[in-house]
């Protein structure tokens, strides 16, 4: 890739006008969020150096609609094709707000239809779920604990691996609560029932401080990576015939509680969505 549509480094006085965008933009994401974006907009700055196009001056609609296309004729299903087209999108819409362009090429373009209505992630079954956790605690109290807060208390896997001892040594109306940062950066609080906390303290041992759920032989704290190698080791274990993933105990947890009657209202928080349809 050339000077003219490298991101980074962040040099003002030597940086193009499409060049300032794209790290302006990128500086509001942190983490992997700022990671994927970063990629979708190299790989949209790629196809227009390619096309000798600049990647924001000059830039109408046909040309997105055409990378649009592009995306799709590459193999990406729609689903990943609008995934891909975030960061880009986002990054007209902001060069549009500083003024940068006066009019935003992306904010017309189509898209592939995607329907978001249903989940297609395999979820288990009650008694699949009970399986799971029982087996998951034979293996190790880490797999134990890693089991029971992705399937009774329903964190992602970066939440479940980001949890500390002292984030639940808290008591809140007579109940042990669970102190996470969630999706989007957003605190939450979390009850503990009696067997998750059980469960938890099992892991915990005599430590009083730092990650909770080890590595089982390093005893180094765990990624999200770590977790979904956790994950697809207790299923085997637990002879479930079919792929699951962290995602697959978050859904199990939510579908779970609302088969058992717990109002949507009450499922939506455990989930923490702000659409009770996802």
């Amino acid at each position: 890739m050339s000077a003219s549509t490298t991101l980074l480094p962040f040099q003002p006085s030597r940086m193009s006008t499409a060049q300032l965008a794209a790290v302006s933009f990128l500086a509001r994401y942190p983490g992997r969020t700022h990671a994927l974006y970063a990629f979708q907009l190299r790989q949209w700055f790629a196809w227009c150096e390619h096309h000798g196009l600049d990647p924001l001056v000059g830039i109408q609609r046909a040309h997105v609609e055409l990378y649009i296309r592009g995306l799709g004729e590459r193999g990406l299903m729609d689903s990943s094709v609008v995934t891909m087209m975030h960061g880009v999108r986002g990054f007209f819409r902001f060069a549009h707000v500083d003024g940068l362009i006066s009019a935003d090429p992306a904010v017309y373009a189509r898209l592939p239809k995607v329907q978001r209505d249903e989940s297609r992630t395999q979820g288990l079954d009650r008694l699949e779920l009970i399986r799971f956790l029982q087996v998951a605690q034979t293996m190790s109290v880490h797999h134990g604990a890693l089991a029971f807060l992705l399937g009774i208390n329903a964190l992602r896997a970066s939440e479940a691996a980001a949890v500390h001892i002292e984030h639940y040594a808290d008591t809140l109306r007579g109940h042990r609560v669970l102190h996470l940062v969630g999706k989007g950066n957003k605190p939450a609080t979390m009850p503990l029932t009696v067997p998750v906390l059980r469960v938890l303290e099992a892991c915990r041992g005599q430590r009083t401080s730092g990650p909770l759920v080890l590595r089982p032989v390093s005893g180094k704290p765990i990624d999200r990576r770590d977790a979904y190698r956790m994950v697809t080791r207790i299923a085997k274990t637990a002879k479930i015939p079919r792929h699951i993933s962290p995602h697959s105990l978050r859904h199990a947890a939510i579908t779970n509680a609302l088969d058992a009657g717990v109002p949507l209202r009450d499922a939506q928080i455990l989930a923490r969505h702000a659409d009770p349809r996802t």
